[in-house]
């Protein structure tokens, strides 16, 4: 993984003061492009462990098409956890409760997971009901029937449904790409912001696995995910983090291994998709800015 450690130098030497809209402030640099070949191994970041179950569950989760924290909070899956709680304090059901309390009733009453635990018409649904196309599986009808076409996309980004979504999206446009010999699939994610310490590594981990799953739905070679950046930043209360991983060695990439082939891409279950030989440095934590 050193393409990520080399995004971070990068970062570090080129990028410009700017402030945002959390009002953290950010270290930004605008338009970068890294290449991670799956051949080599599964893109995992190395230099400080990440959660691969909230990775692949959430990406899951996008891939059924839901839009509700509460089967993420079923797994303990803490990634979108921020967004509905803030919402939550800002409305007049809000009690005092802390983030603990709000996950906990989310996770035992159903009712108040439906009422507050809805990010909006984020990526699952787009993926799977843009204007009522379902784009995920519109793509893998197409990769069987015409894989030389250049109009395999996904499209997260719905200008029409944006002020609806708890967050717009981040990763916003997917384009699959067949080799000229028919036997390697490849993708490109299109990223318009990417916070490169706690985001960046997910992403890059998430895309490659969805490249996986459709290969081998499909019956390719998984060969190059290409992610593309358009706000490449690392917060100011991050540096610290940035520059610890950078002291540490990348290790040897894992593997992932689909122990169930399923009929279509949005078929895969959690327990479908096997991690092998990951032995990254230890975990360093980060505040998510809001």
């Amino acid at each position: 993984m050193n393409q990520y450690l080399e995004l971070c130098q990068h970062i570090l030497t080129h990028g410009q003061h700017k402030s945002d809209r959390t009002g953290t402030g950010t270290l930004s640099i605008f338009g970068y492009q890294s290449r991670y070949d799956l051949r080599d191994g599964f893109p995992l970041l190395t230099t400080k462990k990440v959660h691969f179950p909230a990775v692949a569950g959430e990406l899951l989760w996008f891939l059924r098409g839901e839009t509700n924290i509460r089967p993420l909070v079923m797994q303990n899956i803490r990634i979108w956890n921020e967004w509905p709680y803030q919402a939550y304090r800002q409305s007049s059901f809000y009690q005092g409760e802390s983030m603990q309390d709000f996950i906990a009733k989310i996770k035992v009453d159903e009712s108040f997971a439906a009422q507050f635990g809805n990010l909006g018409p984020v990526y699952g649904k787009q993926w799977r009901d843009f204007s009522g196309v379902d784009q995920v599986l519109e793509v893998e009808r197409n990769l069987r029937v015409n894989p030389m076409s250049r109009r395999h996309i996904i499209s997260a980004w719905n200008p029409a449904e944006l002020a609806q979504m708890a967050l717009p999206p981040c990763h916003a446009f997917l384009q699959f790409y067949v080799s000229g010999d028919g036997k390697t699939l490849s993708c490109q994610l299109y990223q318009r912001s990417a916070d490169v310490f706690l985001g960046v590594p997910f992403n890059i981990a998430s895309y490659a696995l969805l490249l996986i799953l459709y290969a081998e739905t499909l019956g390719y070679e998984a060969g190059e995910f290409v992610h593309t950046l358009g706000d490449a930043h690392i917060y100011m209360d991050h540096l610290p983090q940035i520059h610890e991983q950078l002291l540490r060695e990348p290790r040897p990439l894992p593997r992932i291994r689909i122990v169930q082939k399923r009929e279509h891409v949005t078929d895969y279950q959690i327990h479908d998709i096997e991690l092998e030989n990951y032995h990254p440095w230890p975990p360093i934590k980060g505040k998510v800015s809001v």
